[in-house]
């Protein structure tokens, strides 16, 4: 079963619980998962998921966030995962066509060498350090830059200063380039950033996408740190958690395929950590629910999580299987 519940020593009275979401990473095809996943929650929720009190987005998950806090209708974000977006988000579509399943040749140069130093210092985590040896990526946030601009451009109806958004609801995280630190941008006290920077920063995986700039710091993929971010909800004012972890897999298989194995060994050490984070939540008394991509979604999905020729594949999956996994966990939609 794809999914993984915590609940906590008391039970939340529910008209007083506050719901937080955690949106992780995963690239193009974790996105499609996700997405097959929302409508099926939603659809047991009491309310609107993009007006919960806390989202957390990591990569993937932050283009989510953002075009839920920009009250994107899920089917509307549904529609673009299918290749018919309509308007003003049409560009992005068309652009995000373009882009092939491998990136371009990067720069043949360490991506950041304070990061790997400070790797050998101990000052980061080994695999936080090995990210500074990758060679500098060439990729460009075209089509992602489009798709929350146009979103953050109707949300808004008007021009506003995108660089004083902070609205302590909506945490973007990304990983400062040289110093391995999470930043999350939306979150009080974090660097000013626009919403469109905050989401290309935290998708900008290192070896692939040249790191983004804001406030003249380099900031790439908050994924390097955590594929999830769940644990920066310790401490938070939520009672409910619901985790969408489209890199980790509560239900293992065992593929022949040599590249695949070597992809389910890092689900493993994903998922383990990910457990790990919620237990600590639980210890909290807060209820945490994770959901993964099950046996018959790897299937689908494949190797490479930026094939975006699987994508609609990879969605129509989610939406049956995301079904029958909450129907399993009991989580019943909301009385009429």
């Amino acid at each position: 079963m794809p999914a993984v519940v915590f609940a906590p020593d008391r039970a939340v009275h529910r008209s007083h619980r506050k719901i937080g979401l955690v949106l992780g990473a995963g690239g193009v095809l974790g996105a499609a998962w996700m997405t097959g996943a929302l409508v099926r929650l939603q659809e047991r929720l009491p309310g609107p998921v993009a007006e919960v009190d806390l989202i957390v987005g990591t990569s993937a998950g932050s283009v989510l966030a953002a075009a839920l806090r920009c009250h994107a209708p899920l089917a509307e974000i549904t529609a673009w995962q299918r290749g018919n977006a309509t308007g003003q988000l049409s560009e992005s579509a068309v652009l995000a066509a373009q882009e092939g399943p491998l990136p371009p040749l990067p720069y043949p140069r360490p991506g950041s060498l304070p990061l790997a130093r400070a790797a050998l210092t101990l000052q980061v985590p080994p695999w936080v350090g090995a990210s500074g040896w990758l060679p500098h990526g060439r990729g460009q946030h075209t089509a992602l830059r489009s798709l929350i601009s146009a979103l953050h451009r109707r949300h808004h109806q008007h021009q506003v200063d995108q660089h004083h958004w902070v609205d302590g609801r909506t945490w973007i995280a990304a990983m400062n380039y040289d110093t391995g630190r999470r930043v999350l941008f939306g979150q009080p006290g974090a660097p000013p950033a626009t919403l469109t920077d905050a989401v290309v920063a935290s998708c900008s995986i290192p070896g692939w996408y040249t790191p983004a700039v804001i406030g003249g710091r380099r900031y790439v993929d908050g994924g390097v740190r955590s594929a999830t971010s769940l644990g920066v909800l310790r401490g938070a004012d939520v009672d409910e958690v619901y985790v969408l972890a489209p890199m980790a897999s509560t239900e293992p298989d065992h593929p022949l395929r040599p590249d695949l194995r070597l992809e389910r060994r890092l689900r493993q050490l994903i998922t383990r950590a990910l457990i790990r984070q919620a237990k600590l939540l639980r210890a909290e008394g807060k209820h945490v629910m994770i959901m993964t991509p099950g046996a018959s979604d790897l299937a689908v999905m494949g190797a490479n999580l930026m094939d975006g020729s699987r994508r609609q594949a990879v969605l129509e999956q989610s939406l049956r299987t995301s079904e029958g996994a909450l129907a399993r966990l009991g989580l019943q939609a909301p009385a009429a």
